[in-house]
């Protein structure tokens, strides 16, 4: 049985988008070593790993019989397979990497793509990538009228340019380079389609080739999607009728207006903070399959018209398409990155997430936005007052230049030069029951707990300062 993993994805239809979870199949990679040779890098679901070790030297001719295997050792969590086997292995072998249908040359992701940054600018509309699968369909005659044969496409938006169909999904993909590369065809920036599942070879090929958007008419696997992260491609599966699902820089498909959103009020992001009880930026932390201030910028991009990010490190977030705005005081901790946004933004209110909160509630948010009229809305939780998760006006801007000058950093510390509504906890978790919202990372035990998903109720609540 496939094990699968749960993901943030964007699920586009003629109702709009909306950002959910859904569970992916997992690739896993077992780097093979043989007699102290390292063999291929096996790609594949991660159950009973033994068996295929033993299959896949049995099939390339290495053991005949269970006798010829020595010792075979598999260790899961490390990917990592060491075997001794009676004989000796071929000196001319080359390292190979094998997934799904068909085996591919050995994998290696071009450094120039490996940034997370689209490299392209090209962008297409739902419409056109449905009509290039339609009109795949339409070409692979083969696929439709016996099966087992997989087909793709490459365009630019306007229609088909390249097809091919082959009994091996990536050789699909092969013969299209191939013959992009003998008539002189640029694909940097296209768009590829796809009958079969998407895995890492197939993302890998198609990095190297600059194609921007990837989509397919069935799945993708969990290694596909982070890999899609890194080299910039935007990822689509099961586009199907209306519908499609988009798992990695959403960015790279044009968004209709929305109609949905709050009016009048900016959706904020801070991500100037040192991190110093976890070690590293938390903005940048991976979770499900994408990063924390990913996960986050989606989320408010779905209930804002403008989003902004206060960073001093803009070149970290190149690939988040909003506006990145610096500290006007530096450096001079969360109260200084509230200011910014409220001088930055275009509206006469705000609404702030830390970059360490990545469960935004839709739902809380929505709330919060509605109790017009105060200075600030601040919710009250079980753990207190959560100024990082609340709305502020541009009448504030004036005492937390006070505080600010004054050298004085902690949010609440301008609160009572202004009107302050307090949102009761009661009525908070009529909305939120578990907190989850609220919930910030700052350390590596909170982060490694939420990675192994354990309950609410078994983390250690962190001593939170009121904005400090």
């Amino acid at each position: 049985m496939e094990q699968q993993k749960q993901f943030a994805i964007v699920q586009v239809d003629e109702n709009g988008w909306r950002y959910q979870e859904r569970p992916v199949v997992q690739e896993f990679p077992v780097r093979l070593t043989v007699n102290g040779r390292e063999l291929a890098t096996l790609i594949a679901s991660a159950h009973q790993l033994n068996y295929l070790v033993a299959g896949f030297l049995r099939l390339q001719g290495f053991i005949n019989q269970r006798d010829d295997l020595l010792s075979l050792g598999v260790c899961s969590e490390a990917g990592l397979a060491h075997i001794r086997i009676r004989g000796d292995i071929p000196e001319r072998l080359q390292p190979t990497l094998t997934s799904g249908c068909g085996t591919g040359i050995s994998f290696n992701l071009p450094t120039q793509l490996g940034s997370g940054q689209r490299l392209s600018s090209a962008r297409f509309s739902p419409a056109e990538v449905r009509r290039l699968m339609q009109e795949l369909a339409a070409w692979a005659d083969n696929y439709r009228s016996h099966g087992g044969i997989h087909s793709a496409a490459i365009g630019d938006g306007s229609g088909l340019l390249l097809a091919a169909e082959d009994i091996g999904r990536h050789n699909t993909l092969d013969r299209i380079a191939g013959e992009a590369l003998l008539k002189g065809i640029d694909l940097q920036g296209k768009m590829l389609v796809t009958s079969g599942r998407v895995s890492t070879e197939m993302v890998a090929k198609a990095a190297r080739l600059g194609i921007a958007l990837i989509a397919s008419r069935t799945s993708t696997t969990d290694m596909a999607i982070r890999l899609s992260e890194e080299a910039g491609i935007t990822l689509i599966g099961y586009v199907r009728g209306g519908k499609m699902e988009v798992y990695s820089h959403p960015d790279g498909l044009q968004r209709p207006v929305s109609t949905g959103r709050i009016q009048g009020v900016t959706g904020v992001i801070l991500a100037g903070g040192e991190s110093r009880r976890m070690g590293c930026d938390k903005s940048l932390l991976p979770f499900q399959g994408a990063r924390f201030i990913d996960l986050i910028y989606r989320q408010l991009d779905t209930l804002f018209e403008e989003v902004l990010l206060v960073t001093n490190s803009p070149e970290l977030y190149r690939e988040i398409p909003c506006r990145k705005v610096p500290d006007i005081y530096y450096k001079q901790g969360a109260l200084a990155g509230i200011h910014s946004g409220l001088c930055h933004a275009r509206n006469e209110r705000i609404f702030v997430v830390a970059c360490d909160m990545p469960f935004v509630s839709t739902e809380v948010a929505r709330f919060l936005c509605t109790r017009a009229g105060a200075d600030v809305v601040i919710p009250n939780s079980e753990r207190g007052l959560e100024p990082l998760h609340a709305v502020y006006h541009k009448r504030s801007l004036h005492a937390m230049e006070e505080v600010l000058d004054e050298g004085r950093k902690r949010i609440v510390a301008f609160f009572p030069k202004v009107d302050v509504q307090i949102v009761p906890h009661g009525e908070m978790s009529d909305i939120d029951s578990q907190g989850r919202a609220f919930l910030n990372i700052n350390t590596p035990q909170e982060y490694f707990q939420l990675r192994g998903e354990l309950p609410p109720q078994l983390r250690t609540p962190s001593a939170r300062e009121q904005g400090g």
